[in-house]
């Protein structure tokens, strides 16, 4: 068979490889009834049959191809764009005359002997051949022009330009197929003319896939679907503009987007790329539309979630669904109105992804709304509340917000009380949005860690129980939230959270939530003061806090005491009476001590005189009271002999008990008389005893001279610390009393000059140095720290002991063999240690090299 179609190739050579047709006179071997035939009776020999086919065959195939070539030339798009008739008629779409038909029909009918005979042959295949022919004038021709269109710089009409060419390109390689060929095939014609197509859509699509088509495409899809949903977009189109889209705009956007969808889907690039183009650009604009309507409002209730779903419902659906018919994905919209019928799944599915967005908005703007909860930011808890139902949302929720608030909140900069505040509107916010405390427990935890290692932590939450809630936030660091807390809830009867055990009796029970941490205990109520003070590993370290706290405050020149009695009775409400025992006696002591003043003075007649000043006590039971600041130092001789009358007094009333005087917590009414002015002052004892120095015993005749004072001088005659001395100074200096004429010399400024009535900037500043210097030095409770350097101390000749016959040692050596040579052993640990022998290097007692001490020699 093969050598047989060698011999017929080389007489009858393919199309492919001459233009030149057969001639209609060459012989038909064996017949007589075709042009050209020899005369004589037919020949019923098998092979000339063969023979005679296979003439007719390349014959026809010859006419056939050569009236459907098309011309080695690009079709002139845009004259027949112009004149679209005239233009294709001709060298394009060609008239089909009889013998053609003839030829074709015998090429691709089903009747047809020869087709028949060359039915599974693909290169006997005249739609095959036609195919081929199509694609190579397409990509050799046509493409180049496609891209340099799609190249274009700043045309906004180029995508409309490209649809437009390819327009006229199916017209011109559909024509002669739909009109010459298919029309002779009477069962495949719908079946062979979608094959083609297929083939086609496929080779536009591959052509343009690497090309700027999808970004153009994503671009007009864009900018016309922002104005048919009229988003807002600031970048595209201006946001007030878009606010009230005049309906002829929003008409012919809507048009034009409907129009180009069906060209694209016309011309075969409504495939897999442009369906994709669609949704991510769809997805973006629904993005969008959320973010730009949507960002800041927080009112509540909150309409937003319904709002939200009623437009995907009206606008966004409606119009995905139009370009999706457009695309073919969809039926066919029988009308360009709104009219467009929505499934229900594909509309559920709309809003879904609608709220899945707000739900990514409301996660973005958390910190905000948290930090604003008390200005009514509750409507977004309520919007998020309808995001997080699935497991994953709740764990995308509690995964971003911690890693906002590791970033934002939980940074050296920002002040614990500031930590305090955001906590406490977090525990707020979320007890809205999860009433099982599921969310809240996964993102206390980091916080709770935070504030635990926060030395202040313990002080600021006390102060804030005690603060006055009237006060303006923004004047005053104290945390005000928790005073309004605390008389809010005044019916809880417990401070004990539920310990996390099932109570067997508590018909109400129910299991925890199934994404609950392991280590997850849930809460009877939303208490912030109770959670707050559930950060220390025992109540101890709270109520240890609050009794230094208020023994400040109970010592503070105030007969008013109702509010530490207030609060002192809501927590004995919550800790019960035991805990709170001390305070309790500290604060009846104050009481009591208003009575004992009262009783002595009347009976030992304390009379306020000019020469006799006043004098009042209060006093304090030792034991129940925190350790007190007993700083010792010498005051003047008349204020030490009302003292001794004072406490004799006492003894008479209460012999049992004596009164010891800490002369560093008192405060003095100071009158000095200068030449020109006179100056009261409400200042601390060791302010007092410092400016009596400068007191003139004899005041006639005056002095020619002021009396100058030295601060070694001072500290020496007062027998006080330097430091508190040269504290005194600066203060009296900033308010005009005493003036500096030498470094370290001070004398008393009798008179102001002119320009001195009014203090300078300067002297402001130095004096609000000196006060707040002043107030840190007369703190009256003692700090643990100062409290664990003093009993420090007591070891000291221990380790004075054990590096004169050890030698150098490391802080962990120095604490374990203090552990057994220290009677009842030693209590604090290697960092405690190295903080107090860090004090000793500094006071060049010891030395450290290589991470041991030794005594400095």
């Amino acid at each position: 068979m093969a050598s047989r179609k060698r011999v017929f190739s080389a007489v009858f050579p393919s199309s492919s490889q001459t233009s030149i047709p057969t001639p209609s006179s060459t012989p038909q071997l064996g017949s007589g009834a075709f042009a050209g035939s020899s005369f004589g009776v037919p020949d019923v020999n098998p092979a000339q049959d063969v023979a005679t086919e296979r003439i007719r065959w390349e014959r026809s195939w010859h006419n056939a191809t050569t009236f459907l070539s098309l011309p080695h030339v690009p079709i002139p798009v845009a004259n027949i764009i112009q004149n679209r008739t005239s233009s294709l008629s001709g060298e394009w779409i060609k008239v089909l005359t009889p013998e053609v038909s003839l030829s074709i029909s015998y090429l691709v009918s089903e009747q047809s002997e020869g087709h028949r005979l060359r039915k599974n042959n693909k290169q006997d295949d005249l739609l095959e051949w036609y195919a081929q022919e199509v694609g190579r004038h397409y990509t050799r021709f046509q493409l180049p022009q496609l891209l340099k269109i799609l190249g274009k710089e700043e045309d906004t009409d180029k995508l409309l330009e490209l649809v437009q060419v390819l327009e006229v390109l199916r017209v011109v390689y559909f024509a002669q197929l739909q009109g010459h060929i298919v029309r002779h095939m009477e069962e495949r014609k719908i079946y062979e003319l979608a094959k083609f197509e297929e083939r086609y859509n496929g080779i536009v699509a591959e052509s343009l896939s690497q090309s700027s088509f999808a970004k153009e495409l994503r671009t007009f899809l864009k900018l016309r679907g922002q104005i048919v949903l009229r988003i807002p977009i600031v970048g595209f189109i201006d946001k007030d503009a878009m606010e009230d889209t005049p309906e002829a705009e929003w008409t012919r956007a809507h048009k034009e987007t409907l129009s180009l969808m069906r060209s694209v889907n016309d011309v075969g690039l409504a495939g897999a790329q442009a369906q994709r183009i669609f949704a991510e650009v769809m997805s973006e604009l629904l993005t969008a539309y959320v973010y730009a309507t949507y960002a800041g409002q927080w009112a509540s209730p909150s309409t937003v979630p319904d709002e939200l779903r009623t437009w995907v419902e009206d606008n966004f659906a409606r119009f995905a669904v139009e370009v999706l018919a457009c695309l073919g994905t969809k039926e066919q919209p029988t009308s360009v109105d709104r009219s467009v019928q929505v499934s229900t799944a594909d509309l559920e599915n709309w809003k879904q992804r609608a709220i899945c967005d707000l739900g990514s908005l409301r996660i973005k703007e958390l910190f905000e709304i948290v930090v604003d909860w008390d200005n009514d930011s509750r409507g977004a808890i309520e919007d998020l509340k309808q995001y997080t139902t699935t497991t994953a949302a709740r764990s995308h929720l509690t995964n971003s917000f911690s890693n906002v608030l590791s970033q934002r909140l939980l940074q050296p900069g920002a002040s614990t009380t500031e930590i305090l505040q955001v906590y406490v509107c977090i525990i707020r916010a979320f007890a809205v949005l999860d009433p099982k405390g599921v969310l809240l427990d996964r993102l206390a935890r980091p916080i709770r860690r935070y504030l635990r290692d926060r030395d202040d932590t313990a002080k600021i939450i006390v102060g804030g129980l005690l603060a006055d809630e009237t006060d303006d936030p923004g004047t005053t660091d104290a945390l005000i939230e928790l005073a309004v807390e605390l008389n809010k809830v005044t019916n809880i009867a417990s401070g004990d959270d539920d310990d996390g055990e099932m109570d067997l009796d508590d018909m109400n029970w129910v299991p925890d939530p199934v994404d609950a941490g392991p280590e997850y205990k849930k809460s009877k109520s939303h208490d912030v003061i109770g959670t707050l003070i559930s950060l220390f590993d025992t109540k101890d370290i709270f109520v240890k806090e609050f009794q230094n706290v208020l023994g400040e405050r109970l010592l503070q020149p105030d007969l008013n005491f109702d509010k530490e009695t207030r609060v002192l009775e809501l927590l004995k409400i919550r800790f019960g009476d035991p805990p709170l025992q001390a305070c309790e006696v500290m604060l009846k002591d104050i009481l009591d001590s208003t009575r004992t003043d009262s009783l002595i003075r009347k009976k030992e007649d304390f009379a306020n005189t000019s020469a006799t000043p006043a004098i009042h006590s209060k006093i304090l039971s030792r034991l129940f009271w925190p350790s007190l600041n007993d700083a010792t130092f010498s005051i003047p001789s008349d204020i030490v002999t009302l003292q001794t009358r004072y406490a004799t007094a006492f003894e008479a009333i209460k012999p049992t008990r004596k009164l010891t005087w800490l002369q560093a917590l008192g405060t003095v009414t100071v009158e000095l008389h200068l030449e020109d002015r006179t100056v009261v002052e409400d200042v601390s004892t060791w302010q007092a005893s410092v400016i009596h120095a400068f007191h003139d015993p004899d005041p006639a005749p005056p002095s020619s001279a002021p009396i100058m004072k030295t601060v070694p001088a001072l500290a020496i005659s007062l027998s006080m610390d330097p430091a508190l001395v040269q504290l005194a100074l600066t203060f009296w200096a900033g308010k005009r009393v005493l003036r500096e004429t030498a470094p370290g010399v001070y004398g008393v400024l009798e008179t102001l000059a002119d320009g001195d009535l009014d203090a300078s900037p300067s002297t402001q500043a130095t004096l609000a140095a000196a006060q707040k210097s002043a107030s840190a030095a007369a703190v009256a409770v003692r700090s643990a720290e100062e409290l664990a350097a003093e009993k420090m101390e007591e070891f000291w000749p221990y380790i004075v002991g054990m590096l004169t016959n050890q030698g150098a040692m490391n802080a962990r050596r120095i604490v374990m063999m203090l552990k057994f040579a220290v009677p009842g052993g030693f209590a604090y640990g290697p960092e405690e240690l190295k903080e107090f022998l860090r004090g000793k290097v500094e006071g060049r007692a010891l030395e450290m090299q290589g991470g041991s001490y030794k005594l400095v020699k």
